[in-house]
């Protein structure tokens, strides 16, 4: 069995969307155990054989400052969550709260793994090959080293081989041009050093890439720092809603319009879920002694089940063994302990 931890306040809607994605996940998958934590009179009424309630006082709001959420509530939802994976009582957990209290109260709790000294949130962004790109760090840390670049490399590498299958993903820098003299000091040291991983036989690199490759599916990975990261994420979210929402309001001026839709029907709803980020709802948070996966904040229940599907093939899948086993492999040019600094999270949603 499978068993995972469920912060059910976290997010905009809280239990209203949390508890009704739990229970059809435990309907779909007869081989998971949920932990759902969360106020009394929120979590107490939701029953289900393969289901722990364990409550907690207090809830860590979207706009609490990090000291509020690691200091002072002690006893929250997300933190009395993530103790389940310290504790080993779960496997992962999952949480649609606050995204830089859900980094600084797993980091608190959990530690990072020997080798890494930032972690980092690895999320996937749908691409044209009806598949999604892997880009990390999608906001925990707003400036990177070129070695922490690597090790988000490695990191991923871990990740997209446990959950996708792929034993030899690429690796792609992103920089303002696919040439490797491109790019500011830390991207060109970070180039050398990738290449110099690929050689060793730590990672594929493809190279240099550019946005549009992201979207294009040009490589399996894209490395970057948290700010340049988070700013694609929400980019790719915009864009996707804008095409959907121009594609409804022209389908419907006129009925020319309107019977065009009928007939172009199965390519637009196809278009449509290609491109629905739900579907890839769910960042890991990579480089921490357990599993921690990121619900987005407006998550809606089909979302939500999805990033629980991520935190249940990862747990399935032994990632925090493949990705330690990585870590090791490269630890002589991962540079453990090179003056980093705790994490700033950027994002809040």
């Amino acid at each position: 069995m499978i068993t995972i931890a469920v912060d059910c306040m976290g997010g905009d809607h809280g239990p209203q969307v949390t508890l009704p994605a739990c229970g059809r996940f435990l309907d779909q998958h007869p081989d998971v155990q949920l932990i759902l934590v969360g106020l009394p009179e929120s979590v107490s009424s939701f029953h289900h054989a393969r289901a722990t309630v364990v409550t907690a006082s207090e809830v860590v709001t979207m706009d609490d400052p990090l000291e509020v959420a690691l200091r002072r509530k002690k006893d929250s939802s997300m933190r009395v969550a993530i103790a389940q994976v310290k504790d080993g009582k779960a496997q992962a957990v999952v949480s649609a709260g606050n995204t830089g209290a859900l980094m600084a109260i797993s980091r608190y709790l959990l530690k990072t793994l020997d080798g890494i000294d930032r972690p980092a949130i690895a999320a996937q962004i749908p691409n044209a090959k009806g598949g999604g790109t892997t880009v990390l760090d999608m906001g925990a840390n707003v400036d990177c080293s070129a070695e922490h670049l690597l090790q988000f490399a490695v990191m991923g590498s871990a990740l997209v081989s446990a959950l996708e299958g792929d034993q030899s993903p690429s690796v792609g820098l992103l920089n303002i041009g696919e040439e490797a003299i491109k790019g500011n000091e830390v991207i060109k040291k970070a180039g050398e050093l990738l290449r110099i991983a690929a050689k060793s036989g730590d990672l594929n690199f493809y190279g240099n890439v550019e946005g549009n490759d992201i979207f294009k599916g040009t490589s399996d990975i894209v490395v970057c720092d948290g700010f340049v990261g988070n700013v694609a994420l929400k980019a790719s979210e915009g864009l996707a809603k804008m095409i959907v929402d121009f594609l409804k309001v022209e389908f419907s001026r006129s009925i020319f319009t309107k019977l065009s839709a009928i007939v172009a029907y199965p390519v637009i709803s196809s278009l449509k879920k290609r491109m629905d980020h739900r579907r890839y709802n769910g960042g890991a948070l990579l480089g921490l002694r357990g599993l921690v996966f990121k619900s987005h904040g407006s998550a809606d229940e089909l979302a939500f089940g999805y990033a629980l599907g991520r935190a249940y093939d990862a747990a399935r899948n032994d990632l925090l063994e493949r990705v330690r086993v990585r870590i090791a492999h490269a630890a002589p040019l991962l540079s453990p302990g090179s003056g980093a600094v705790a994490p700033e999270a950027v994002l809040q949603s």
